[in-house]
């Protein structure tokens, strides 16, 4: 039920040519043919475009028996379309006159009751109701499909679409709530029969649900970021999502007036020209959408995250301060916390004999794994992080009792809770060693070297057990109000992005760039305590780096109110891009137009929020940022203390003091990183 937790990049084919093309090679695959126009050539219309496209596909069949066919026809996101073909039409068409590329469709993954209030989002009271609960904000949804019927998308309360909304609705039960619904996805499902779009969707705008909750746990009133906004469902997943049919989910997005985009997939981090949410997502930035995308579940791994693009906010993924605890008991007494969905009340405490299948494959429990186990009436110990509705299944069938899941190294100390069919408990890496051993017998947590100058993620939001609405029952409930809790940054996603919507119905001017300023340059490194954030996939729960947070936690209520921001323009971004080595070409192939750059913004000078800096014994680099004022005018701003790393000196080349006469004035303030000396680790 859960398998969407991970995201895994699949290539649908590994080469576009070969020399000796196979009979396999010739198999008709997704190409995504993106064109430039002719000189001085511009289409009024886009019936006109469309012709033209047809014309070079059909030009391109008439080197083989079998036509190749068209998929989609894209007017917004790039001049481009997708079509399945053969290899050997796809070689045809590079070399046909205005084709700037033809590539393989890359294959993407999937990446509550009180993450409002965890966030400090009060009804009635402060910042949500500042901003009108999200009122006449518009969200895009990329994702599995919805729910129509959950009580989380009605429509009590929530006012008609704004005049400029001209989405439309592909199948019964929208309202003024989900006023669109649009499908791209080949298979014909209408509904969601993965739950995890019904789930991110009422994580970002769902009304009002008393009484939520899974097993009698975690219950409350479930409530999305944004509970008077609108939101619209783009289908373009399945079990997988692939590159042609996101990139027609943005581009209608774009012509039907949505505000913000929600990107809870991805794939593997490439170069900004050869991967679709980062061609589409620029796009969006040009028209004024803001754009958040999930950071991925890859791992604590360098350069492991998804949609690392400048122009997108990249969300990874923090708990909440709620656990829905359990003990488990050994028989030398020792006891450890863990965490379950499913605790019944008549399950009683005695104890039972504990088995680990802990060889090769069958430690995880999973495919049929307990086959060769005797584990009746038995405590089954699994391992690994995930899954556990099957491995609930898997030990349930081979008649086990309950279940411990531990966690692997990877995971460390982040329990993830997830409904099963029998009691079980998720345990830290830490507990499930001490759990071996006797068997044997010998609050916010963090989650690049991506791109230079720039760190990913941007920010972390609430991503761990976040309960919200499903498509089915995973209690066996009658009601419609079926609600599950999942975990990833699929959840920390759409928090984000429905912030960015309670932000711009604030200040419908602020650009994207603004509103993720705002929300990153008000983050905080501490937790509710006032400690520092830990990574809890560090087994000593040390404070978390800025690998793991960046700047750190988002905290709403803050980033109504930034003072100041640094904004951008979208050519900065081209400036950017040229100074990582990018040819005009490849360019071209994310912004529709020719460049002709006889500059470039260098590794850490485009104007963004937060910057890296690689340093060599000695070397001394000086970078500027220009600071927007937002606020109020005549106003002084002081810049605090600056932490850095050890053999690392920071200077001002100003005082540390900056006065604003108006709103909108402009200041800059160049800053010189000096490594004085060489230390292992810094």
């Amino acid at each position: 039920m859960l398998r969407f937790i991970s995201y895994v990049l699949l290539l649908t084919c590994t080469t576009i040519f070969t020399v000796s093309p196979t009979k396999a090679d010739n198999e008709p695959k997704t190409y995504i043919v993106q064109l430039t126009l002719p000189e001085g050539q511009e289409f009024s219309h886009p019936q006109d475009c469309e012709e033209w496209y047809k014309s070079l596909l059909s030009e391109s069949a008439s080197i083989s028996n079998d036509k190749p066919i068209m998929v989609h026809m894209y007017h917004h996101v790039m001049t481009c379309f997708a079509a399945k073909m053969s290899m050997h039409q796809a070689k045809v068409m590079e070399n046909m006159k205005g084709v700037l590329s033809v590539r393989c469709e890359r294959v993407y993954q999937l990446h509550t009751t009180h993450s409002p209030q965890f966030l400090g989002l009060h009804q009635n009271t402060g910042f949500w109701k500042t901003l009108n609960y999200g009122k006449g904000i518009i969200i895009g949804i990329l994702d599995s499909g919805i729910t129509p019927g959950h009580p989380s998308f009605s429509d009590e309360g929530v006012p008609p679409p704004p005049s400029r909304w001209k989405g439309k609705c592909e199948v019964a039960g929208c309202n003024n709530k989900l006023i669109g619904k649009r499908h791209f996805q080949p298979q014909t499902q209408v509904e969601d029969l993965q739950g995890h779009g019904t789930h991110t969707s009422s994580t970002a705008v769902g009304s009002p649900v008393h009484n939520a909750n899974v097993f009698g746990n975690a219950n409350g009133t479930a409530m999305g970021m944004a509970p008077l906004a609108h939101m619209a469902m783009y289908t373009v997943c399945y079990y997988f999502c692939h590159g042609s049919t996101i990139l027609a989910g943005i581009d209608a997005a774009i012509e039907d007036g949505v505000d913000v985009l929600s990107l809870s997939l991805g794939t593997r981090s490439s170069e900004f020209y050869k991967d679709d949410v980062s061609i589409g997502a620029f796009s969006c930035m040009q028209k004024g959408i803001f754009v958040s995308g999930a950071a991925g579940n890859f791992g604590s791994h360098g350069s492991s995250l998804s949609n690392k693009a400048p122009w997108i906010l990249t969300v990874g993924a923090s708990a909440t301060d709620r656990r829905i605890r359990t003990i488990v008991s050994l028989g030398n007494k020792k006891l450890f916390n863990g965490e379950s969905l499913n605790q019944p009340k008549n399950f009683d405490h005695k104890l039972r004999p504990l088995v680990y299948p802990g060889v090769g494959e069958t430690k995880d429990c999973m495919n049929g794994s307990l086959n060769h186990f005797d584990v009746k009436g038995k405590v089954v110990l699994c391992d690994g992080w995930g899954d556990a509705y099957y491995k609930s299944m898997i030990v349930k069938a081979a008649r086990g009792v309950a279940m411990i899941l531990a966690n692997d190294i990877d995971s460390g100390d982040t329990i993830s809770v997830e409904s099963n069919v029998i009691p079980a408990s998720a345990v830290t890496y830490a507990a499930g060693i001490h759990v071996k051993q006797y068997l044997i017998r010998p609050l916010p947590l963090g989650p690049n070297l991506a791109i230079p100058g720039i760190l990913k993620p941007d920010i972390i939001g609430s991503g761990v057990n976040i309960l919200a609405a499903w498509h089915e029952s995973v209690d066996n409930t009658k009601t419609k109000a079926t609600f599950n809790v999942v975990s990833g940054t699929s959840m920390s996603c759409p928090h984000l992005a429905r912030i960015a919507a309670l932000l711009k119905s604030q200040d419908p001017d602020w650009s994207p760039v603004a509103i993720k300023s705002a929300m990153m340059t008000t983050a905080t490194i501490l937790n509710l305590n006032r400690h520092a954030i830990v990574d809890q996939k560090d087994t000593r729960l040390l404070p978390a780096d800025v690998f793991a947070t960046d700047v750190g936690h988002v905290v709403p209520s803050r980033a109504n109110d930034p003072g100041l921001v640094f904004d951008m323009q979208p050519n900065d971004y081209i400036l950017y891009m040229y100074g990582l080595g990018y040819t005009p070409k490849h360019i071209e192939l994310i912004t529709k137009k020719k460049v002709s750059c006889s500059k470039s913004i260098p590794e850490a000078q485009l104007n963004y929020p937060s910057f890296a800096v690689s340093l060599k014994k000695g070397e001394r680099k000086t970078y500027s940022r220009t600071a927007t004022n937002v606020g109020v005018a005549n106003s002084t701003y002081t810049i605090g203390e600056i932490s850095v790393p050890h053999g690392i000196k920071v200077m001002l080349g100003i005082s540390h003091k900056l006065t604003f006469k108006s709103v909108h004035d402009k200041l800059s303030h160049p800053q010189t990183c000096r490594r004085k000396h060489l230390r292992v680790g810094t």
